[in-house]
């Protein structure tokens, strides 16, 4: 049954994250406007967990209606900045405000997955990690952005603690996997339990 997997997202992480894993999946993108349901949703003061957990949830149903006999996997990740939730910045500029915004502030990564068989939800998880950024100075965060745009820009918070982005951080309170995108160890247990992967 592995191999009648689909992650639905174009996250190259998400993928390496889940073959690295002995987890072969089979990509395909859904288009759904994320935009459009976040700005949605933000005006109807829904909170930055039920965002996460709505596109997840969208996009793995949007596939799934047409691979009803896989299981989809759909993914969003936010950042919820004491409520406000930050996107993802279009412009070095944009990634600059953005990070002196949490310079020396504490925030939240929420991670949602939802998994749908034959276009129905049948599992869902929203991880959570708390990171804490350091009072960084000026020039070590324009230097930052220098070596490191554009390959944030695809990041929520302007950062990858894969690489230089960790030396932002003063403290992170949960798992690493829910930080790259993906809560991999809730997750993995269900499909092994679900007997999808060998127990």
């Amino acid at each position: 049954m592995e191999k009648n997997l689909i992650l639905a997202s174009g996250s190259e992480i998400r993928r390496q994250l889940l073959e690295n894993a002995g987890v072969p999946v089979r990509i395909i993108k859904p288009r759904i406007d994320e935009e459009m349901v976040k700005a949605s949703m933000l005006a109807e003061n829904a909170p930055p967990r039920d965002v996460a957990d709505t596109l997840a949830e969208m996009k793995a149903l949007k596939v799934s209606e047409k691979h009803p006999d896989a299981l989809v996997i759909g993914c969003d990740q936010v950042l919820d900045l004491g409520g406000t939730l930050l996107s993802k910045s279009e412009t070095p500029a944009e990634a600059r405000a953005q990070l002196v915004q949490m310079r020396g502030e504490r925030h939240m990564l929420l991670s949602a997955a939802v998994i749908c068989a034959a276009g129905k939800p049948i599992w869902r998880h929203i991880g959570q990690v708390r990171l804490r950024m350091r009072d960084f100075s000026d020039a070590f965060l324009d230097g930052y952005l220098e070596r490191n745009w554009p390959e944030i820009s695809h990041c929520v918070g302007g950062y990858q603690l894969e690489g230089e982005g960790v030396r932002l951080f003063s403290r992170i309170d949960g798992d690493y996997f829910t930080v790259l995108g993906l809560p991999m160890m809730e997750m993995l247990n269900y499909l092994t339990l679900r007997g999808e992967l060998q127990q």
